[in-house]
C-alpha cells in the first residue's frame, strides 16, 4: 500500500507543510474584514460544506463506540484550534504563528507517553530535539525579534498545539480502524452545524462596510477547503499509517515554508535560516525513521 511507503509519507508531510505554511497568510487576509470569531467559524463551515457529500455517504460507518473519539477529533483537533489561531493572529505575526505551531510534536509525544502509554524511540527523541532547535533558531533569526515581542496571544497557539496533540493521539489510539476520509468527514459532520449556528449569531455589518470583503472571504474559503478539509484528509490518513509523533512532525517543516513565503515577499534569508531549515528536515527524518529499539 502506497501509504506505507516512507518516501510517500515524507512527500505528504511536505505537501501538508506547504498548505499549512500558507494558511497563516490566508488567516491574516481574512481578518482584514472578518472578526476572529467569524473567520474561525467560516473556516470550519467551508470545510464542512465541501466534505458534506462525503460525510453523508460515510454515515453508514458511524459506530457508537467511535462517537467520543470522533467528537474529540472534530472539536479538539479542528474546531477550537481554528478559533485560537485566528485570535492569536490579531496580535502576532503569521510567520511567528507558524513557528510556534512546531511545538505540536513535543506535546504529541508527551500526551502519548502520559495518557496512551505509547513507547518512544531514541531516534524520535533526538529528532524532536533537532526539530525544536531548528524551529527556535528560525524564531531567533527573524529580523527585529525580541523576547518581549512574544505577548500573551502566543499562548493561544500553544494551547492549540496541545489540542492538536490530544486529537492526534486519540485518532491513532482509537480510530486506526477507520480511514482518513472517514475520520475527517464524520468529525466535521458534527462540528459544521455548531460553527454555522455560531456564525449566524455574529454581526456582519462591519464586514459589509469593507469594500474588500469578497476577496477576504475568498481567502477564508480557500483556507477552509484546502487548508482544512483537504489537509485534514491527508493528515488523518497519515496518522493511520505512521506514528502519531511522525505525523505531527509536519509542524516542524511549516516554518521553512514561512521563510520561503518571506523570500517571495522580499524578506532577507541568511545562512542561519538555511542552517535551521537543515536541522528541521534532519529532525523530521529521524522522527520518521523506523527502528526496532523502543523504550516503553
Amino acid at each position: 500500500m502506497i501509504w506505507k511507503n516512507r518516501g510517500f509519507q515524507f512527500a505528504i508531510l511536505l505537501i501538508l507543510a506547504f498548505i499549512w505554511g500558507s494558511s497563516f497568510i490566508l488567516m491574516k487576509i481574512g481578518l482584514k474584514s472578518f472578526s476572529p470569531e467569524q473567520a474561525g467559524a467560516l473556516r470550519i463551515v467551508m470545510a464542512s460544506l465541501v466534505l458534506l457529500p462525503v460525510s453523508v455517504g460515510q454515515l453508514k460507518n458511524l459506530k457508537l463506540k467511535d462517537l467520543k473519539s470522533l467528537l474529540i477529533a472534530g472539536f479538539i483537533g479542528s474546531f477550537f484550534p481554528a478559533f485560537l489561531f485566528m485570535k492569536a493572529e490579531t496580535q502576532i505575526d503569521s510567520s511567528l504563528a507558524g513557528m510556534l505551531n512546531s511545538l505540536t510534536p513535543v506535546f504529541t509525544l508527551i500526551v502519548g507517553l502520559i495518557f496512551h502509554k505509547t513507547g518512544f524511540r531514541w531516534l524520535q527523541a533526538a529528532g524532536l530535539m533537532l526539530g525544536l532547535a531548528g524551529a527556535t533558531g528560525l524564531i531567533l533569526a527573524g529580523d527585529g525579534f525580541h523576547l518581549g515581542t512574544i505577548n500573551s496571544y502566543a499562548f493561544f497557539i500553544v494551547l492549540a498545539t496541545c489540542f492538536y496533540a490530544i486529537s492526534i493521539n486519540q485518532i491513532k489510539a482509537k480510530l486506526s480502524h477507520l480511514t482518513g476520509v472517514q475520520v475527517t468527514s464524520l468529525s466535521f459532520l458534527f462540528i459544521g452545524p455548531v460553527a454555522l449556528i455560531y456564525l449566524l449569531t455574529t454581526n456582519f455589518d462591519p464586514v459589509m462596510a469593507n469594500p474588500g470583503w469578497p476577496l477576504h472571504l475568498l481567502a477564508l474559503a480557500t483556507l477552509g477547503i484546502v487548508g482544512t478539509a483537504l489537509a485534514m484528509l491527508l493528515m488523518n490518513s497519515l496518522i493511520r499509517h505512521s506514528s502519531a509523533v511522525a505525523a505531527s512532525s509536519v509542524t516542524y517543516i511549516i516554518p521553512v515554508f514561512a521563510i520561503l513565503w518571506g523570500v517571495f515577499d522580499g524578506e532577507k534569508v541568511t545562512l542561519l535560516h538555511l542552517a535551521c531549515m537543515g536541522l528541521i528536515l534532519s529532525g523530521v527524518y529521524l522522527i520518521s525513521r523506523k527502528t526496532q529499539k523502543k523504550v516503553a
